[in-house]
């Protein structure tokens, strides 16, 4: 059986990158031997990661950065594997061993970490996303190597290292392949010189499941937002153009995040504190019997999201979905279809959607209905996880992957 080591930065549940490991790799376990090389530990879940990688390396990636290279060649001798694939990771000397390993590698690009300096791929100020590709600009005007961290540096700003940027930039040209989860990844990849021929679509489909319900769609009138309650998530964007709505309408958002205190505080200068509920962490269980009787799902992002996985969640309990055309999310969020794509940050026109489908439940639930029959279509997790095996295998095999595994086929809607 072939072996198949995974490079991550964390070991066991933490965001959604350590979601699509967790129901990813019990599929990929039945045709291959899976091992884990990751930096640090999460402290939740492990118990699963310990389960899935019977075999797993640690290595210090913040180390010092010739130690950090030898303890990764020191892994890659101990598993001696067929392919290496690659989640998060932004260390230039694992990746510089990885490169310099001869093995094929196969990188998963959740995020816009390798080539924004920020990270998030918007500029701080006011928020509207960039568009260029990484270099020179990113220092100036973007002064990208200034990043935000409240939390652990007494100024509120770390050092980013433009040249480390570009390094990692570089080094993740030279993989195999690049996996992304949507068409605006994808495109993302090639204006930051990826070759188009190896970048390939693989949206995080989340895991199958038989629990299926309708929701009421209640009298409640009830919208929720469910996510991270950080500034790109936009819940503050969503509290404005809620207070436009005429409808009555009632908010539950399910999260929490560095932004909760001010989203709160701006809830009750809108006068909405009566209106809109924080909830804080949900576990998944219960956010199913909050979906029960919700009328839409909001998706106010106001970054490039890559994707928006809670998206094709929600899509899966016959949901509506609003939300803002950032990022990928119009590769699932199809106008008048699965629900209403919105102009970015335009406040009128969220608002007036959303009264719209308050006012009009029975389109609501066609949406809904028509969102669940999309997504069951489009995003099948097992003709996604067959095609991710084969294309593992022809890697392996050093051989041309097929046409068919490019990526998803979308219709020009929407897309």
């Amino acid at each position: 059986m072939k072996i198949i080591l995974v490079v991550h930065e964390t070991f066991g549940r933490l965001a959604g990158a350590e979601q699509n490991i967790l129901v990813t790799v019990p599929f990929l376990r039945t045709e291959f031997e899976m091992a884990c090389l990751y930096w640090q530990r999460s402290g939740r879940d492990e118990a699963a990661f310990e389960a899935l990688f019977p075999t797993s390396f640690q290595v210090d990636f913040a180390g010092e950065p010739e130690a950090v290279r030898q303890a990764t060649q020191h892994a890659l001798a101990q598993v001696k594997p067929d392919l290496i694939y690659v989640h998060k990771c932004v260390a230039v000397p694992v990746l510089e061993a990885l490169v310099q390993s001869g093995y094929p590698l196969v990188r998963m690009e959740h995020d816009h970490d390798i080539y924004c300096m920020r990270s998030y791929k918007y500029f701080p100020w006011n928020r509207s996303i960039c568009t260029k590709k990484a270099g020179p600009c990113c220092l100036f005007p973007c002064l990208a190597f200034l990043k935000r961290d409240r939390a652990n540096k007494p100024w509120g700003v770390t050092w980013v290292s433009y040249r480390r940027q570009m390094r990692c930039l570089e080094l993740s040209r030279q993989f195999t392949a690049n996996f992304v989860v949507t068409h605006y990844m994808r495109d993302e990849l090639i204006r930051q010189g990826f070759q188009p021929e190896r970048v390939h679509i693989f949206p995080p489909i989340p895991a199958p499941t038989s629990a299926t319900f309708e929701s009421t769609f209640s009298s409640r009138n009830l919208i929720v937002f469910a996510g991270q309650i950080i500034r790109g998530k936009g819940v503050d964007v969503l509290l404005r153009a809620l207070a436009r709505c005429k409808a009555p309408f009632e908010l539950a958002v399910l999260g929490a995040g560095s932004h909760q205190a001010a989203c709160e505080k701006l809830s009750r200068e809108l006068n909405l504190q009566d209106r809109v509920h924080f909830h804080g962490f949900v576990p998944f269980d219960k956010m199913a019997e909050i979906y029960r009787e919700a009328t839409m799902v909001v998706v106010p992002s106001v970054w490039p999201e890559p994707i928006a996985t809670i998206g094709l969640e929600v899509l899966r309990y016959g949901l509506p979905v609003v939300g803002f055309d950032a990022g990928g999310i119009r590769d699932w969020l199809r106008d008048d279809e699965t629900g209403f794509l919105i102009p970015w940050m335009d406040l009128p026109a969220m608002a007036s959607r959303i009264d719209e489908l308050l006012n009009d439940k029975e389109k609501a639930k066609r949406l809904g209905a028509q969102g669940r029959t999309f997504v069951n279509q489009v995003y099948g997790f097992d003709p996604y996880i067959q095609r991710m095996k084969r294309l593992f295998h022809a890697l392996i095999e050093k051989q041309a992957p097929a046409e068919s595994d490019r990526g998803l086929k979308l219709t020009e809607t929407g897309c």
